[in-house]
């Protein structure tokens, strides 16, 4: 399916199955991992020479690929998936070295940059730390579920769990958790990211909602956390609630983008409460957001399954996609911000 607005465009080649995250550097603004279902974790050039984006590698996992990041650089970006391996990628030689492993599929992987950590986290229900620098790993914490997502900044990691279950680490002190809550969604998480003030996180679930968190236990930031219903539609009189897939903070603006089942990108002003724009729908669900270290682009995945009435869930080739929407000045920017100007 073509995209029609003048700033949203497609990145040649994409994956053949189901996309699992997209994920900009923080170090360069145009170099995009996208992990697959198709075995293979792909590398991007969002903008190229002509401006349309190119594919600069396609790294080989021998099964789906769950999770990837960057490390300290552009060249080390380490994954996780189904053959219970952590790797670490040689993008210019197309190769991945396990580095690690855990007893179940890797379903997460993030870096710290202030402590220099590689975190994983498995549906074992366990977390591992790792020092890339000597590819050792530094440590391994039991976890009461299974690991579905995390999200690191500053000294905090956010992971949230089976059942509703949310732990929270100071990565300074890993002898236990910090705080260990229950998610203020009623239904399954799907994803987990932290803000980037480091102040809170948003969750969403598997039934349109999106809950959005702060960490100081103190009663006077708990009184505003929030959670809202997003995502739904109303077909044949019937009202459609579809999953909230992925999330993304602006890196400058702290507003966010989230992604449904539904083929459809909203973006929120958290501090407002309040949906500040709603993008043209895409043929198939969204399956990862990303945006840029400037806030200048984001990146868009889709692939179609169960919510694009596929009974068996397999994903249509020509359902995947991966988009780049340019930012306008000042889209994504707040109530408040804009008041301030």
């Amino acid at each position: 399916m073509a995209t029609s607005a003048p700033n949203v465009r497609e990145l040649p080649s994409p994956p053949t199955d189901t996309i699992s995250s997209v994920s900009f550097s923080p170090y360069s603004s145009t170099r995009l991992i996208v992990p697959s279902w198709d075995g293979n974790i792909h590398l991007y050039d969002t903008y190229g020479s002509d401006g349309t984006g190119s594919k600069l590698a396609q790294i080989f996992h021998d099964t789906p690929v769950l999770s990837a990041c960057y490390g300290d650089r552009d060249t080390e970006i380490f994954s996780g998936g189904l053959n219970f391996t952590v790797n670490t990628l040689d993008p210019e030689n197309n190769t991945a070295t396990a580095i690690g492993a855990h007893d179940d599929a890797v379903s997460a992987v993030c870096y710290n940059t202030s402590t220099r950590q590689l975190i994983t986290g498995s549906w074992d229900k366990s977390l591992h730390t790792y020092d890339p620098r000597t590819s050792s790993l530094t440590g391994e914490y039991i976890q009461p579920e299974k690991i579905f997502s995390m999200s690191t900044v500053d000294h905090t990691l956010v992971i949230s769990m089976a059942n509703r279950g949310i732990s929270i680490y100071d990565l300074r002190n890993m002898s236990e958790p910090s705080q260990i809550r229950e998610s203020s969604l009623k239904f399954q998480n799907r994803t987990v990211v932290c803000m980037p003030n480091g102040q809170g996180y948003a969750t969403s679930s598997i039934e349109g909602r999106v809950a959005v968190e702060f960490l100081d236990p103190g009663e006077e930031s708990q009184a505003r956390k929030f959670v809202f219903k997003c995502h739904r539609q109303v077909e044949g009189g019937v009202d459609v609630v579809y999953p909230v897939n992925a999330l993304a903070f602006h890196p400058v603006y702290g507003t966010f983008a989230s992604g449904g089942g539904d083929g459809v990108v909203s973006l929120w002003d958290g501090a407002a409460k309040i949906r500040l724009r709603q993008y043209q729908k895409l043929g198939a669900s969204i399956a990862g957001l990303s945006y840029n270290n400037e806030g200048r682009m984001l990146a868009i995945g889709t692939s179609a399954g169960f919510e694009g009435g596929q009974t068996d869930g397999e994903c249509p080739p020509e359902s995947v996609r991966v988009i780049i929407r340019e930012m306008p000045e000042g889209e994504g920017k707040g109530k408040v911000q804009e008041k301030r100007q």
